[in-house]
């Protein structure tokens, strides 16, 4: 590799994943290790390593959901026929890193019959080798971990969101807003990060949420904003309705400002006509999701942030043996 010494790991990313690869390759200090892709008429194709991976510690970088180019499904099969591949050539250890891992939030049944699909995606992931997953800010750790009888590795994103919110919120009160129950760990990890951050205290409170037939609803608030900028945070934001909900019970709460951070912008077609109207003063969001058009109404208020020395910092350590725990969730 560029006539340096070999350090045994090597980092492929295939697909609409290579710009987010190279950039963690790049932190890591070297190029992506190089793979042929080819698409048949057919809509099969092949892709195959061309270095050797013999006794490697091999890393698949990519975040497994629809873009322009493949579908969740495609990305998933070309990724575990590229895992099969390297595993035939003598790689020592594969490791699937998925910043967003598809069928993550489908971990339970809701209604007789349902499929549990995070339960299926982790027995085809295992049958193909893939010696661990790391992924990041899941919906739900618990059942991500359940899910799987090999390592699974959960990063947070708030080693990237304090720093940055920290820059908006100067010497101003703050209160860390959980918009539903579930997302009562990842807020007061984020408060806890906050408050080393800022050196004073931070407050917390959380939402009300009820989910029925796909509708959202319940506004009651515990926890005190008033006069305080709040801060929300979730792993994800698809169509904005749970955010929407939140930022504007905090308003009605007496919250001086409101930010939010979200590790995953999904962004569906509805999110462009709620962010057009929301009472936001500031989003956060990771690149861990690419590609998706982002809401313009927010303007210079939406700030995108590289997690790409993040997932590099994981894949170091693993890669050394060193421990994980201060990036995990």
């Amino acid at each position: 590799m560029s006539g340096a010494p070999d350090s045994g790991l090597r980092v492929f990313a295939p697909g609409t994943g290579k710009v987010f690869g190279a950039a963690v390759a790049g932190v890591l200090g070297q190029p992506l290790a190089a793979l042929e892709e080819r698409d048949f008429e057919d809509g099969e194709h092949k892709l195959r390593p061309l270095e050797c991976v013999r006794e490697r510690d091999v890393y698949l970088v990519q975040a497994i959901y629809r873009d322009w180019r493949h579908s969740p499904n495609d990305k998933l099969v070309r990724l575990l026929w590229l895992a099969g591949a390297l595993r035939d050539a003598g790689a020592a250890r594969i490791t699937l890193v998925a910043p967003y891992l598809c069928y993550a939030r489908k971990d339970r049944r809701s209604q007789p019959r349902d499929p549990v699909s995070l339960r299926y995606l982790a027995q085809v992931v295992e049958a193909m080798g893939i010696a661990r997953v790391v992924t990041s800010d899941v919906h739900n750790l618990a059942a991500f971990q359940n899910a799987f009888r090999i390592p699974a590795e959960d990063l947070s994103a708030v080693s990237l969101f304090a720093p940055a919110l920290a820059e908006w919120l100067g010497p101003r009160q703050v209160a860390v807003v959980a918009p539903d129950s579930g997302g009562m760990l990842r807020a007061e990890a984020l408060r806890g990060r906050l408050e080393r951050v800022l050196g004073r205290p931070v407050a917390r409170a959380i939402m009300e949420k009820r989910r029925s037939g796909g509708v959202v609803s319940g506004d009651h608030l515990a926890g005190d904003v008033a006069d305080r900028v709040a801060i929300l945070i979730d792993d994800l934001i698809s169509t904005g309705t749970t955010l929407d909900r939140a930022v504007r019970a905090c308003r009605a709460h007496g919250a001086s400002a409101v930010y939010a951070c979200a590790t995953h912008g999904i962004f569906s077609a509805q999110a462009a006509s709620l962010f057009a109207v929301m009472p936001i003063d500031g989003l956060l969001i990771t690149d861990t999701v690419s590609g998706v058009p982002l809401p313009a109404a927010l303007g210079t208020r939406l700030q995108q942030l590289s997690a790409a020395p993040l997932v590099a910092a994981a894949i170091r350590r693993l890669h050394e043996g060193r421990s994980l725990t201060d990036l995990l969730g």
